[in-house]
């Protein structure tokens, strides 16, 4: 019936739109450091069984296929690609990426992820205490905590495994500390809080934390920062599938609605 087909295309109309949305998102996040892309996976509904196949037919034998009609589709989740992206050299002695596997561990509010959120983004810089702080809008300090304070340090230098060396005034080399990262089993479980942050789901598994080049962690890159891994022209050609589709499934309920039409009108008759 065309009914069965006007729902059926309601609901193809409905996840494009999700996809619509993501791909937008990946988009507008082309500049965001660290920024991480999505996609959109679907999955059809269930479907009505007119005949089954295998069931007996009238002459004894087996049928060979049966008739079964699908009600439509539904967005299934959305699914994170956490493929490095480009690191790009800034020279800023406070700008690190991670190459390889890893997170940086940032301070968050306690009710978001027990406190502890997780980013690409290397794009640190220092608050009025002189604590190393995530340069985005609220600023949360990193974890382990770092204190730099410029007014006794002429530079300051990481190492690919972490340690912060600072040369003092006197040209000695001072020990601050040392970057520590997060790894996690199931990245893509990673719940996203904005802000270039994700906090740990029952999805993601528990962090597993280690200095860098530490196991499977990667190492830090100083005056590096890594770019968002959305690649537009891949983004451009799903958004005109995207479009297409949505076109086609729209031709669908023109169709399904013209025969509904004609059904109508047979009354006339």
């Amino acid at each position: 019936m065309a009914i069965t087909a006007l729902h059926s295309a309601a609901t193809g109309l409905s996840a494009l739109g999700t996809q619509l949305d993501v791909i937008a998102n990946n988009l507008a996040n082309i500049n965001t450091e660290g920024f991480k892309g999505s996609r959109v996976n679907f999955e059809d509904l269930l479907y009505q069984q007119k005949t089954q196949p295998g069931v007996e037919n009238a002459i004894g034998d087996e049928r060979p296929m049966g008739t079964q009609v699908g009600l439509g589709v539904k967005v299934s989740n959305t699914q994170l690609d956490f493929r490095q992206g480009d690191l790009v050299p800034t020279g800023q002695q406070f700008d690190i990426a991670i190459e390889g596997k890893g997170f940086f561990k940032v301070q968050i509010l306690p009710d978001q992820g027990d406190g502890t959120g997780y980013t690409r983004a290397g794009n640190f810089t220092l608050n009025s205490d002189g604590e190393l702080v995530l340069g985005n809008a609220n600023g949360p300090r990193l974890i382990p905590n770092l204190q730099v304070d410029l007014t006794q340090f002429t530079s300051v230098s990481i190492s690919q495994t972490g340690e912060i060396i600072a040369m003092d005034n006197q040209n000695q080399e001072v020990n601050l500390g040392t970057l520590e990262l997060a790894s996690f089993v199931n990245p893509q479980g990673l719940e996203q809080i904005g802000g270039n942050i994700y906090i740990e789901s029952p999805a993601s598994g528990p962090a597993i934390e280690g200095q860098p080049g530490e196991g499977p962690l990667g190492v830090i890159a100083q005056g590096f920062l890594e770019s968002s891994n959305v690649d537009p022209t891949i983004e451009l050609v799903n958004l005109i599938k995207t479009q297409r589709a949505f076109e086609m499934n729209s031709k669908t309920i023109e169709a399904a609605d013209q025969t509904l039409q004609t059904i109508s009108n047979l009354r006339r008759f």
